[in-house]
């Protein structure tokens, strides 16, 4: 008998299927956005600045930055086709390494060789107002948090369902006299509970940052292991990226944030950003003329709220994240949860998008009750266990009140499953991508070491080398391998094209006369 109750989950597929309706997931669209950092051919945080040639970090669309000068970050439109989104980022990759000089990507999400926090600096964004805001905020991420920190990596996951399966799902749950972006809206924060739940699967499995380079932590206590004096490790970790010594924020761990409603969730990233903390007030808003970070708050904006998945709708010019929630509701989900996988050119490949793709697709069909405070901390502490000893045979996770190896509760996940990856085979009348994608994940939970982290560790423990030289390595593969392959002329032009774009609408906003900026933030808040 599975340990998982699946009545619900299989009642909904049996009436897409009975209804007709399972061509209706094929209308499912993902995009990826990817960070990576520049460094230089040494492998530290490259100083130059963002190179004109790519465009502009403000106003390209797929090729800007998030926190650091040197934190690339590539974002794909979203897509039909997994292929698709996987060939952009390809492409896309291709176009930035033809204009890199001898800079690298670093293809790991722990970072290179860090000096100390001025050795990262902070991303430029021009002078117009909108510009100065977003590097404002990126000041204030260095004065609460560190800029170490800011300079981790990851690929976030952006998935969305079509209308017409809204439509057929919100009969099926009969629930037809609820409006539809309501009703959507409903179903994708089922989606993201059960995500929190169950998101220590997916770093079990997708997980590559099981060691480090020791500077990363300098001067910061941890219980790692070392390996010499330039790399640590915890022998079963998964992600470390995803521990509380990599990207987390100490100062939300008091913050109460409900996923039971949009109403609940908007509500309270809303009120994070009106309360005052103590320690941000501490670090004051202003030296003199120079702003150190947008508010003294909670969070400062609603994308310093740190978590494994966000509910989407994107903003108009000037709107704020919770506005346009608020008014339009959710339109699509970021999974946060991915590393940069080493061995992939592009730090992710079909198999893991399909398994992205089927493991949210299972959690917005798999009932989802609303979640107390002891069930999030209880999510919490499962991923904590995944980051950390995932790959340990003894390694143990509870849920719903049960607790077993963590082993034992992703094998039962993984087939439970089951019926979903065929379904969504079904609906895209594919050779089988989502259940093939399946099958390679049981075969890593039998087989620990043919995990990402797994593979990593073995890598450094046959070559007994470093993170360090692991990672550069991996990164001039990576290097070698656009450079070999240069993109098509008509693929060259597209990008050529958008970057000249993108520098002429920054040069056309900065033009226009603006308004002080104080009141500037001011509006933006209210």
């Amino acid at each position: 008998m599975s340990i998982l109750n699946t009545e619900r989950l299989t009642r909904r597929i049996a009436l897409l299927r009975a209804q007709q309706k399972v061509h209706t997931l094929r209308g499912m669209r993902r995009g990826i956005e990817k960070e990576s950092l520049r460094v230089s051919p040494e492998g530290c945080v490259a100083q130059t600045p963002h190179p004109v040639a790519l465009g502009s970090a403000l106003t390209h669309p797929h090729v800007t930055t998030d926190y650091s000068e040197a934190l690339l970050e590539f974002i794909t439109p979203a897509y039909e086709h997994v292929t698709d989104a996987l060939l952009f980022l390809t492409d896309t990759h291709h176009f930035v390494y033809d204009r890199l000089g001898d800079e690298l990507l670093w293809v790991n999400s722990m970072p290179c060789v860090l000096g100390d926090e001025l050795s990262i600096p902070i991303a430029q964004y021009g002078s117009s107002n909108l510009g100065r805001f977003k590097t404002v905020y990126r000041h204030g991420l260095w004065h609460r948090y560190g800029r170490h920190m800011q300079a981790i990596a990851g690929i976030h996951y952006n998935l969305s369902y079509p209308d017409n399966f809204w439509w057929a799902y919100r009969r099926i749950e009969d629930a037809c006299s609820v409006d539809l972006a309501e009703f959507t809206s409903r179903e994708y924060f089922a989606l993201i509970r059960n995500y929190q739940k169950y998101v220590w699967l997916v770093a079990y499995l997708t997980g590559a940052s099981p060691a480090m380079c020791a500077s990363f932590l300098r001067g910061r206590a941890h219980d790692l292991e070392s390996v010499d004096n330039h790399t640590l490790y915890r022998q079963y970790a998964t992600s470390l990226r995803l521990s509380d010594l990599g990207y987390s924020n100490n100062a939300q761990k008091g913050l109460a944030v409900s996923y039971n409603s949009l109403t609940g969730y908007v509500d309270s990233l809303e009120a994070a950003m009106r309360t005052p903390h103590p320690a941000f007030e501490r670090i004051g808003l202003k030296d003199g003329d120079e702003w150190k970070q947008l508010n003294t708050h909670v969070l400062q904006m609603e994308a310093e709220f740190y978590g494994s998945i966000r509910p989407k709708c994107v903003p108009l010019p000037g709107e704020r994240l919770s506005t346009a929630l608020r008014g339009r509701g959710v339109e699509y989900i970021e999974m946060r949860s991915l590393d940069l996988n080493p061995f992939e050119p592009v730090g992710v490949d079909h198999q893991t998008a399909y398994f992205m793709e089927l493991f949210a697709t299972f959690c917005l069909l798999h009932d989802s009750p609303w979640q107390d405070a002891a069930e999030l901390a209880q999510n919490k502490a499962n991923l904590q266990v995944a980051v950390n000893h995932g790959r340990d045979p003894q390694a143990q996770v509870t849920m719903d009140g049960t607790t077993l190896s963590l082993r034992e509760w992703a094998r039962a996940l993984c087939e439970a499953m089951r019926p979903v990856a065929v379904l969504l085979d079904e609906a895209r009348q594919s050779s089988h991508g989502y259940t093939r994608s399946l099958a390679a994940q049981l075969r890593k939970i039998d087989d620990p070491a043919l995990t990402p982290s797994g593979r990593v560790l073995d890598t450094l423990r046959e070559r007994e080398c470093s993170f360090f030289v692991f990672a550069m390595e991996r990164a001039q593969a990576a290097a070698a391998h656009f450079r070999a392959q240069p993109m098509s002329d008509a693929r060259r032009d597209f990008f050529e094209q958008l970057a000249a774009e993108s520098l002429e609408e920054q040069r056309e906003i900065e033009a226009v006369p603006q308004v002080p900026f104080e009141e500037y933030v001011e509006a933006w808040y209210r």
